[in-house]
């Protein structure tokens, strides 16, 4: 299921080398050295790190603490391990001393949350379940659950009913859940750099989930990034330079419940699923946690709604194509 219901795969790395060059102390880059490539999934998405360091001991030895720190993120956030904090969590309706990584993310959700007048909502889980469980019948009806399903979901949903602090989360209502797909993958890409970053690593590509760049290319240029509306498309629809930027990519076409392809797993926490506004839409920020959340947010609302928050957050930027 993790590597099924996957939020979005818009992003194509292009970059002017061969990888994707980490440089170390002194900036010099070592384009005669074989790459360590290491691949693999965070929270249901492949991830890839390249790294061309001179010291290959020295570079496996990073991309194995970048492995531990993944793994360790994902007993933090994954809805697919039961025994991960936030399984935890929407299991009992409470957690006491939760994670601190947990609690950041949720602080950086209500943030989002507030911004969009509450578009972006991870409480949105019931009605995720929902779908899934409705779709996943037989006979399910082609036009989706029914109203009184539907109400029965939405009553469950609202970040306001969130209770976050240090010590304990909890959920003001029983049956509440949440979901962190729209925010957690871009909170881990932030995380890796941060390893890479205390370890010296001055010039980065870091796709873990999300994109986000460490300086520019070895050459000094922006690094190029792709995006396009799924990880299948043959080209990419524009390139972005990047420079100590992160940008996230949001997509309904990126799962969809339905064989018919009507309802999409970006979820309005008012009304459900609804048709789409745009094919894509990707936002370019200086860290991938608010890229994440917002290209999510954004994908539920319409463009002068999007102008106000753009106008508040003068450090977003957006690039989306319309439905």
């Amino acid at each position: 299921m993790a590597n099924s219901i996957t939020r979005r795969r818009a992003i194509c790395i292009m970059a002017a080398t061969a990888g994707l060059p980490l440089i170390p102390f002194g900036g010099t880059a070592f384009a005669a050295v074989e790459p360590t490539i290491w691949k693999g999934q965070a929270l249901g998405a492949p991830t890839t790190l390249i790294l061309n360091h001179p010291d290959r001991p020295k570079a496996e030895m990073l991309i194995r603490r970048v492995v531990a720190e993944v793994d360790r993120l994902e007993s933090v956030f994954s809805l697919y391990r039961e025994s991960s904090a936030l399984s935890e969590l929407n299991r009992r309706g409470a957690l006491a001393m939760p994670p601190p990584e947990l609690v950041a993310v949720l602080d950086a959700g209500r943030n989002a949350w507030e911004a969009t007048d509450g578009v972006f909502d991870p409480s949105v889980q019931p009605l995720f379940a929902l779908y899934a469980r409705h779709f996943a019948r037989s006979e399910a009806m082609a036009s989706g659950p029914s109203a009184e399903e539907l109400e029965q979901a939405l009553a469950l949903t609202g970040f306001n009913e969130v209770l976050v602090n240090p010590d304990r989360i909890a959920f003001a209502k029983p049956g509440m859940a949440l979901t962190l797909n729209g925010i957690a993958q871009g909170y881990v890409t932030d995380q890796v750099v941060a390893l890479l970053r205390d370890a010296g690593i001055e010039s980065s590509l870091v796709d873990m989930g999300e994109t986000r760049a460490i300086g520019g290319q070895p050459d000094g240029s922006p690094w190029r990034v792709g995006v396009a509306e799924t990880q299948s498309d043959a080209a990419a629809e524009t390139v972005l330079p990047l420079f100590n930027k992160a940008v996230a990519t949001s997509a309904f076409s990126g799962f969809r419940f339905d064989p018919a392809g009507r309802f999409s797993h970006i979820l309005d926490p008012r009304r459900g699923s609804v048709p789409p506004l745009y094919r894509r839409v990707s936002v370019i920020a200086p860290d991938a946690t608010r890229a994440d959340a917002y290209s999510t947010a954004f994908s539920l609302m319409d463009r002068a709604r999007i102008d106000m928050v753009l106008a508040r957050q003068p450090d977003l930027a957006i690039d989306l194509t319309v439905a």
